[in-house]
Formats: structure tokens, C-alpha cells, sequence
């Protein structure tokens, strides 16, 4: 067969059509507003067998506020899989955290590929094992450092620093189209956003304000699908409100105590009048019943927090200084090593490490002490309730997972079936049980709106962390319109 010269090969004209799309984006976003680089070794684990890229986005401009982000190629097919942009609670935690202890707990412990070696910590680097049950295993993943004030994330402005629910859905829905517009190949790829606990109160607004642009012509046209939000806040009183009636069904309370203080409070626990002496009385009896528990796994060990930093209860601080001379910043106070949360610990002398966060390629001199989660972020949490997002989102058809592990005490599954029940979404399929390797992983019910609704048995508040098979097969047959 004769060698075509034609100038229009099917290469050729792949290669302009390409370019000329990217020329046709840069028109929206001028200047470099995403800068990334690929992460092929981390210290602790060594050479990476998965594809991983850092980096920052500019989502504001006028007052320099940058996002940090890590992004994970699927390790099954990533020009077709789908794209989830991760968010992480808090407000304020990082996405590291949703890596690795979901990175660093995400990238690292909860959906990403790599977990901490749960050793006793020595004064050396902690070092990382691959996890199998890797959300990465089925889609690509970028998980993002917001709000502003989170993880790696910073502003070169005191303006930009103060953050709140509506600002931070602006600055996530910037950095989905900049990064897209940076990697213009992932722009056909169904795409989804994704979170846990408190991005429930943010998710479903950035997928709004994602539809909204859609809807009024905005470039780059993004390929958005819908949304999936494990546990997650949604109105805080009645949360709170569940919590009483959760812990008398998990077998916490008594009969007695459960009727005397639903008769005496009203079914109102939280806008408690301070004449009712009763309810009061049965508040305090609740109050010793559940606070020896960890709210998070009502199974687990109750356990201290350590995402905080301690400075004052570290003991032998020279010794500390000497075992640990490539830390950044002071450690926090560490847990027993039988703790869950003995991750965060590692996680904390991992992600301070100079050498990790040069691996990391982060910007030197900005961050001078990563902590999981920023507890003291200058953040307004203006969004009440995000219910009527979940409601305006339904009616435009995107496809909507809603997940609840069943022992979580924060956000309780009851609360969660109560706010769905009151969008009066039509049921198409009845509650029943779902299987993982024939044996029960919780149940689910869906809605003709494409909203599916499901429990993780046995799981907890972050549920892959405690049934990370059962979350990722969930994952995997939702992601492809398959029924649970």
C-alpha cells in the first residue's frame, strides 16, 4: 500500500484539533494558573508503581490564593475512566488526609493507593505499604487542599485568607475548570465530586455551581455526571436531633430513659428551654451514657485527638529533637499505638518531613506546619442546610450516591434517610440488602431522580476506612450504572 503525503493524516489531524482546542481554552483562563509536577518518589515507600502529580492552582487572582492538589491516574484505564475531584470535611482538613488517611489519609489510608505501616513511631520516617481496595483501582482522583487555609493550601493576601461555605464553592468550582483547561485530555471523562462529612454542607453547591455554568455556555464544557457524599453533614440540627434516637437503637440507652427524655424534650435535644428541669435532667443521664464512646465508630476505642498541635504535653523535647531532626515544625502528643488514629500521628511526622515535602514539590517557606485539619481556619459556615441544593440537583437528573456508615454517631443514618425522605423523591427500587462475596454489606434503595442511597454495614464515619473492600465495590458498580 502506497505511504499517503497527505498534510491530513488521522495523527495529524488529531494533533491540530488537539492544540487548537487547547488555544481555544487558554483564551478563558490567560497566564499560568496551574503549575504541576509528577511525584515519581516518595520517601518512605520508594519508586511509585502509580501515576502521581502535585501542584497548585490560582483560584483568586486579585488576592494570590492558591490550591494544592494530588492528582492519581486510574490504575485501570485513565483516558476513559472517570474523574472524581475529592473533597475532604472539616471545614479545614486536608486533602492529604483524604488521600493518605483517605493521601496522606487519602492518597495514603482511606481511598488512595498507599496506607502507613502501623509501627510504633521511633523518631524515624514512617514508612507506607500499598493498600488493595484503592478508589484509584477504578477512576482518576484529584484530591484538593480547600478551603484556603488547608493542608498546602495558602493566599499571598490577607483578604484571601478568611474563607466561608459559598466562597469556598467558588474557588472549587475555579480550580475544576483551570485544572481541566491544564489537562485538557480528562476533559471527556465523566466527572464527579466527592466527599465526606462536612463537604456535604459544600459538594452539592460546587456541583451547582458547576451545572450553572454548564447551563450558561461556560468553556471549558465540563463532562459532569453527578456527585457522591458519604456521611454527610446536611442540616446540623437535625443531626443532632438523630442522635438520641441512633443510641437508643444501637442499644446505648434504655427504653426508659429514650421515652422520658423524647416526652419531656419534645423531640427537640439541641433548643432545650431552660426552665424544662426534666429534659435537662435526662440530657445529662444521655450525656453519661455516650461521651466514654468515640462518636466517629461507636465500636472503637475512645481515643484522644491528635490533629492539634501540643506543643505543651510533648515530653522529653530534646530527645524528641534529636530522633527527628528532618521534622518541620513541633509533633503533636502521641496516642497509644492500639488507636485508630495512631495514623494521624504518623501521618503528622510524615507529611512534616523536609524530604517528603520536597518529594511533594511544595512551595518552601509558606507552610511552616502541616496539620491535618485546621482547626483554627477563618472560616464562615454560611450554608444552614444543603438540602434544596440536593432537591435542585435531582430535578436536573445528576446522578447522585449517598452512602452512610451505620455505626457513625456524628452524622447518624437516620438523620441522613430523614432529609432524603423530605425531597419526596419517587422510590424505584425498595429497600433491601447488597452483597459483597455473598455476605450482607449493608442496604440501599434508589429513586427514579437517579439518586441511590445506601448503608456500609459495620462502617464508621469515614466508611472506607472501616470497610474499604465493601466501599470500593460499591464504588466500582455505581460507577458503572450497575444496581449495588
Amino acid at each position: 500500500m502506497a505511504r499517503s503525503n497527505h498534510p491530513f493524516t488521522s495523527a495529524n489531524l488529531y494533533l491540530f484539533s488537539t492544540c487548537f482546542h487547547i488555544l481555544l481554552l487558554l483564551q478563558y483562563f490567560p497566564g499560568k494558573a496551574v503549575s504541576e509536577s509528577i511525584v515519581r518518589y516518595l520517601p518512605g515507600f520508594g519508586l511509585l508503581p502509580f501515576e502521581l502529580e502535585t501542584g497548585y492552582v490560582s483560584v483568586d487572582d486579585t488576592n494570590g490564593v492558591e490550591l494544592f492538589y494530588y492528582f492519581i491516574k486510574s490504575e485501570n484505564d485513565p483516558i476513559k475512566d472517570p474523574l472524581i475531584f475529592r473533597f475532604a470535611g472539616g471545614p479545614g482538613c486536608s486533602g492529604l488526609t483524604t488521600m493518605m488517611i483517605q493521601f496522606v489519609h487519602i492518597l495514603f489510608c482511606l481511598l488512595g493507593p498507599l496506607a502507613f505501616r502501623k509501627v510504633e513511631y521511633n523518631g524515624s520516617l514512617p514508612t507506607l505499604v500499598l493498600r488493595p481496595d484503592s478508589w484509584t483501582k477504578v477512576s482518576n482522583i484529584v484530591f484538593l487542599d480547600a478551603p484556603v487555609g488547608t493542608g498546602f493550601s495558602y493566599s499571598r493576601s490577607l483578604q484571601g485568607s478568611p474563607g466561608s461555605d459559598t466562597n469556598s464553592a467558588k474557588h472549587s468550582h475555579t480550580f475544576i475548570r483551570r485544572w481541566l483547561v491544564g489537562h485538557p485530555e480528562f476533559l471527556s471523562n465523566p466527572l464527579y465530586l466527592a466527599g465526606d462529612s462536612y463537604s456535604g454542607m459544600v459538594v452539592p453547591l460546587i456541583v451547582q455551581e458547576i451545572s450553572d455554568g454548564i447551563e450558561a455556555g461556560d468553556k471549558p464544557l465540563i463532562n459532569l455526571k453527578g456527585y457522591l457524599l458519604g456521611n454527610p453533614v446536611t442540616d446540623r440540627n437535625l443531626e443532632m436531633n438523630s442522635l438520641i434516637p441512633f443510641s437508643y437503637g444501637m442499644g446505648i440507652l434504655s427504653l426508659e430513659l429514650f421515652e422520658s427524655a423524647k416526652q419531656h424534650c419534645g423531640g427537640d435535644y439541641i433548643n432545650v428551654d431552660p426552665s424544662n428541669v426534666q429534659c435537662k435532667k435526662d440530657l445529662e443521664a444521655v450525656t453519661e451514657c455516650i461521651e466514654g464512646l468515640e462518636s466517629e465508630y461507636i465500636l472503637d476505642r475512645k481515643c484522644p485527638r491528635i490533629d492539634e498541635k501540643q506543643k505543651e504535653i510533648i515530653s522529653d523535647r530534646r530527645l524528641l529533637r534529636e530522633n527527628t531532626s528532618n521534622i518541620i515544625g513541633s509533633p503533636p502528643s502521641d496516642p497509644r499505638l492500639r488507636c485508630r488514629k495512631y495514623d494521624h500521628l504518623l501521618l503528622y511526622y510524615w507529611t512534616n518531613d523536609d524530604r517528603v515535602q520536597t518529594a511533594l514539590n511544595v512551595r518552601k517557606g509558606i507552610i511552616h506546619d502541616w496539620i491535618r485539619c485546621n482547626r483554627n481556619l477563618d472560616y464562615l459556615p454560611d450554608v444552614e442546610i444543603s438540602t434544596g441544593y440536593h432537591l435542585y440537583l435531582s430535578k436536573k437528573r445528576y446522578r447522585s450516591l449517598i452512602f452512610s456508615g451505620d455505626h457513625d454517631m456524628v452524622v447518624p443514618f437516620m438523620s441522613t434517610q430523614a432529609w432524603i425522605k423530605s425531597l419526596k423523591l419517587l422510590i424505584c427500587d425498595e429497600w433491601r440488602p447488597w452483597f459483597v462475596d455473598g455476605q450482607v454489606a449493608g442496604y440501599t434503595r434508589t429513586y427514579s431522580s437517579n439518586m441511590t442511597y445506601a448503608t456500609i454495614k459495620g462502617a464508621g464515619h469515614i466508611a472506607s476506612v472501616y470497610k474499604p473492600k465493601e466501599c470500593l465495590t460499591m464504588l466500582k458498580r455505581w460507577l458503572a450504572y450497575e444496581p449495588l
